[in-house]
């Protein structure tokens, strides 16, 4: 496809996305749970699903028609800059999750904190939008987003106006994002047009990054940033520190960011690897984050009950977590024998385990080759192993291996195919295809293990030929 059909059909398809929004988008008067069949029943119903299914389908077809074939950096961020144009003027799109931000910072602008109480002890003024499950549950989020969420709650003192400022912040993050991006990828040896194509002009970021507006594009700007510096100043103290502050902001926000920093930490050593050096140079990083991490919450006067929070996640219950459909998949095969199995407690349980071993493998091999693009398969090894995994997530391995990857098929379809999976007004179609997705995604589990294991024997054997 040419360049120039491709960023006009990318733009229609944005168009299309924020037309579904403004006729079936996330709304706060809009119902809290409906279905795909209930969504076509209502109001201009067939328009609000073909809309979102043609537009996300233009937006997909042109951010991969150019995958290889991006003009220049300039193009790109011009070409992103048009696509979110409609979905910054869109009604939440995808999400009922700023509302949740709203309350929140309204529980600790009203002296709360929310790592102790839901948004309905306060009771928030505008607790009616957000979705039922989170109305008691501590906030899963890190402390530098729960003081910007109080912070916008107290400037503006209205449900809409905060909307707006949450979306105005998604949108600083992806221009900082954009900034970061091509300084890593040229550290990484990647062509940085290819870096900021594929990472921004990703459908998941204008219909959830910004349609949303998410917080996760505030983790991966700090990130990314911190990324980008640590890699262009190895051994070089002050840079390294100012890169872990950069991490530690990110891993404040939303902890998912934290296990980025030990490779963060090689990358940041000069020369071959060695402990002494790592302790020398990548200390630095290392000190940054936690110095920012403890020194925000101190700072915010909130304690570390925000690590507590993150177990609350686990409360939804989706195919597109892996571990969570092969619990389901045990589930289904007892029911023709009379068995109620509860697997999901046993396999998440095991995907935690296998997680916390696979990130140290992946870390010790990281000794010896790219840490930069290892840090990127840590945070997809951390996706796929979550209880809970929402399409958007898929953006936080995404926006690294983007910049750090030579082969990037395999992860780009999986961020296509999550582009397809979440209704305008945040119906996940997962909840609705259990029986069939779930079967689906263990087979694919099962497929990957497989081919993982075949070509570790195949590795060995060629050592060992040698």
């Amino acid at each position: 496809m040419p360049s120039h059909l491709a960023r006009w059909t990318g733009l229609a398809g944005s168009t299309l996305l924020a037309l579904s929004a403004f006729l079936g988008g996330a709304f706060p008067s809009g119902p809290l749970r409906s279905t795909p069949v209930s969504i076509w029943q209502g109001p201009h119903g067939p328009l609000v699903l073909a809309a979102w299914l043609v537009g996300t389908g233009l937006l997909a077809y042109a951010w991969w028609a150019l995958r290889d074939a991006v003009p220049s950096t300039r193009w790109a961020l011009v070409t992103v800059g048009l696509w979110l144009l409609p979905l910054l003027v869109a009604p939440p799109f995808g999400s009922r999750d700023v509302y949740a931000y709203a309350c929140q910072g309204a529980s600790f602008a009203g002296g709360l904190s929310p790592y102790e109480h839901g948004v309905s002890a306060l009771p928030c003024p505008w607790l009616d939008t957000v979705s039922v499950i989170w109305r008691d549950t501590p906030a899963p989020y890190g402390p530098l987003f729960v003081l910007v969420a109080g912070a916008v709650v107290k400037l503006t003192g209205s449900l809409n106006a905060s909307i707006v400022l949450f979306r105005a912040l998604s949108l600083l993050g992806v221009a900082l994002t954009a900034w970061a991006l091509p300084v890593l990828a040229r550290r990484a040896g990647v062509p940085a047009s290819r870096a900021v194509w594929l990472a921004l002009g990703c459908p998941l970021v204008a219909a959830h990054l910004i349609g949303g507006p998410h917080n996760d594009v505030l983790m991966l700007a700090a990130l990314v940033g911190g990324l980008a510096v640590v890699a262009s100043h190895p051994g070089r103290r002050g840079m390294l520190l100012v890169g872990g502050l950069l991490l530690g902001v990110a891993v404040a926000i939303k902890v998912t960011a934290v296990v980025v920093v030990p490779f963060a930490a090689l990358a940041a050593t000069a020369g071959a690897f060695r402990f002494r050096t790592l302790l020398r140079d990548g200390g630095w990083v290392v000190g940054g984050a936690v110095a920012t991490v403890v020194g925000v919450t101190v700072a915010g006067g909130l304690d570390f009950g925000w690590i507590g929070g993150l177990s609350q996640g686990g409360a939804a219950i989706a195919w597109t977590s892996p571990p969570t459909a092969v619990g389901q998949t045990i589930g289904y095969l007892g029911v023709p024998f009379g068995a109620h199995i509860d697997a999901l407690p046993v396999t998440r349980g095991i995907a935690v385990v296998l997680l916390a071993v696979l990130l140290v493998w992946l870390w010790w091999r990281a000794r010896t080759r790219d840490p930069l693009f290892h840090a990127g398969l840590a945070l997809a090894v951390t996706v796929a192993l979550a209880p809970v995994v929402h399409p958007w997530y898929w953006t936080w391995p995404l926006f690294v291996l983007a910049a750090t990857a030579r082969r990037t098929r395999w992860f780009l379809v999986v961020a296509l195919v999550a582009s397809f999976l979440i209704l305008p007004d945040g119906t996940g179609l997962p909840r609705y295809t259990k029986t069939v997705g779930a079967p689906l995604m263990t087979l694919l589990v099962i497929v990957v293990a497989v081919r993982l294991v075949r070509s570790a024997r195949a590795t060995r054997q060629a050592v060992a030929a040698d």
